[in-house]
């Protein structure tokens, strides 16, 4: 059964030594992504920074719309299209900020909006290509 995904709902991909570090607890999701255990961007935020570690947000608001009613599988494949566009930059996390449905002329559609996230250990935020050995060479820790 997939987890429960809601406005403030954080994502992150797997990479073994982070969570290691930072004992944060996730659930599949999608692919290499999972849904953090029990906290919310404030609390994972505070655990990180205790850890030495950074958490970064991006500005940018990224969004998928779907037709029909709210659906747990739809929003799934919504969060699979903004992964898929904010992948180029290599960012390591994702906070969903809205999940709104609503109608237009009697059709039901969803928007869900999410920002990008980064967690690291340097202070200063990695190039787009710093994130990318960084990720690489997680995807060799799990083999």
């Amino acid at each position: 059964m997939s987890p429960t995904v809601q406005a403030g709902t954080i994502l992150i991909e797997d990479q073994p030594l982070m969570a290691q570090v930072l004992g944060v607890g996730c659930e599949p999701y999608f692919g290499d992504w999972g849904v953090v255990k029990g906290l919310d961007s404030f609390t994972l935020d505070r655990k990180i920074h205790a850890a030495g570690w950074n958490f970064f947000y991006m500005a940018a608001e990224v969004k998928a719309m779907f037709f029909g009613a709210l659906d747990a599988v739809k929003i799934q494949k919504a969060l699979k299209r903004i992964v898929a566009r904010v992948r180029p930059e290599n960012y390591n996390a994702l906070e969903v900020t809205s999940i709104v449905a609503t109608h237009f002329l009697g059709v039901p559609y969803t928007v869900v909006s999410a920002h990008s996230r980064h967690i690291q250990q340097s202070s200063e935020l990695f190039g787009a290509e710093g994130r990318r050995v960084a990720q690489c060479d997680a995807a060799w820790a799990r083999g």
